[in-house]
């Protein structure tokens, strides 16, 4: 029998991916289950999206490796509507802004600095590649980006020990806290990069989702540091097309920029060849944000927005300390001041127990911080709200019309849920948890 080398690297499945099947196990065993892991957007497709799709079916020839011209011409023009004037001719198309992150380190090479927390697939992606991720803690309140101080001093260190620290991924709003990074925090970061020369990965593909965008404006990288700068977004989480698998990057409008192309081309042309033509074709419709999805994607943040909201309540009437979130559809709950109780009734020590004993309890499905590079003795968790709009498209369709949707039935059903299973732990833990001060 074939025996598998030893010294090569396990890759675990990602927890995103893993705390969803645990959940379907869940439900095959009859139990009910609350199903707050996953990151899915959790809204139906606008038919015209799938009616454009459907035209494009008979598509079935390869195209170019970077993409349809008119799909990298709408993705250009999207961006230009948002203030970063776009090149076509600089936008690269994958299946999915996951592998394209992925051909982008690879192309990059060197270590990666990362925020802390951060989404799971840039470590694991910085560790495919073996280059490796340095994480960088992100300062309080503002997820996605790591503290500029921090990040020069890792970069020095590194360097100063022979190691190559060549870029830094930022996410725009954040994943998995829910918070969006401050202008002001992003300029420091830039200057930061400049005065170090390293790229930066700005991963905005939640930036349609920050839930009031007129007091809250995303501050791109790009716009500070334009000859450095890489973006990527998606159609997953603003048009909840994750099963579609189609991203796109801007490249940097400079000599660096141009070079980078090339290899990424280089790379592409042989993982994925060019993106699947009628995905091309949608995506294109897309970005080219037509009346009709403009509103279906206001409508989601609105939905985002509320529902986001009510679970952070749950979760503050719970004893939590919990910051109000400001984009996408995450809560990021800390239950550190709860843990020598914990501790005692529970057995509890880390996160990861603490969220193995939600699943295995309750059926409450969550994802520890260590999940997204924290210690693992943190008690913090995400929490993605977007399952709860509903197990239908019918009622999916209803919350995201519904001016109040937290007090659909469906929905004030799971929040209900998730408040019995919080005083139910408070009662496990021996006594009610005291409220703690606002984070």
């Amino acid at each position: 029998m074939p025996v598998l080398n030893p010294s090569a690297r396990p890759v675990p499945l990602s927890p995103t991916l893993a705390i969803n099947e645990a959940i379907a196990r869940k439900r095959r065993e009859g139990l009910p289950v609350l199903a707050l892991g996953f990151g899915e957007a959790g809204v139906p497709i606008h038919p015209a999206l799938t009616r454009e799709l459907a035209g494009a079916a008979g598509r079935g020839a390869y195209g170019p490796v970077a993409g349809s011209a008119p799909l990298r011409a709408a993705a250009a023009g999207y961006w230009e509507r948002r203030g970063l004037p776009t090149d076509p001719d600089l936008v690269v198309s994958g299946p999915g802004s996951k592998p394209l992150l992925f051909a982008l380190m690879t192309a990059i090479g060197g270590e990666i600095a990362i925020p802390s927390p951060s989404w799971v697939s840039y470590a694991a992606q910085a560790a495919i590649t073996r280059a490796g991720a340095v994480p960088v803690a992100t300062p309080p309140g503002e997820g996605g980006v790591p503290n500029p101080a921090l990040l020069a001093d890792a970069v020095v260190r590194a360097r100063a020990a022979g190691r190559a620290i060549r870029a830094v991924v930022v996410t725009l709003p954040d994943n998995p806290t829910g918070t969006l990074a401050s202008e002001q925090t992003v300029r420091r970061l830039c200057a930061v990069a400049r005065e170090h020369d390293l790229v930066i990965i700005s991963d905005e593909i939640y930036r349609d989702l920050v839930h009031d965008p007129a007091a809250r404006a995303v501050a791109s990288p790009a716009e500070y540091a334009p000859e450095r700068t890489v973006v990527t977004t998606a159609l997953s989480k603003n048009l909840a097309a994750g099963g579609w698998r189609l991203g796109v990057a801007r490249l940097p409008d400079a000599r660096f920029g141009r070079e980078l192309r090339e290899r990424l081309l280089g790379i592409a042309s042989e993982l994925w060849s060019s993106a699947p033509a009628p995905m091309q074709h949608a995506a294109a419709f897309a970005f080219g944000e037509p009346p009709e999805l403009v509103e279906h994607i206001d409508r989601s943040r609105r939905l985002h927005a509320a529902v986001t909201g009510a679970v952070a309540d749950r979760f503050a009437e719970a004893g939590a300390r919990v910051r109000a979130p400001e984009a996408a559809f995450y809560v990021y709950p800390d239950f550190g001041p709860f843990r020598e109780r914990l501790r005692e009734a529970c057995g509890v020590r880390t996160g990861a127990e603490l969220c193995g004993l939600l699943l295995e309890r309750y059926g409450v499905g969550v994802l520890p911080a260590s999940a997204f590079g924290e210690p693992a003795e943190a008690l913090r968790m995400r929490v993605a709200t977007s399952l709860l709009y509903g197990d239908t498209d019918e009622q999916r369709l209803a919350a995201l019309t519904d001016p109040a949707p937290a007090a659909l039935p469906w929905i004030a059903a799971g929040l209900d849920r998730l408040s019995e299973v919080l005083a139910d732990l408070k009662t496990a833990s021996g006594h009610a948890l005291a409220p703690a001060l606002a984070g």
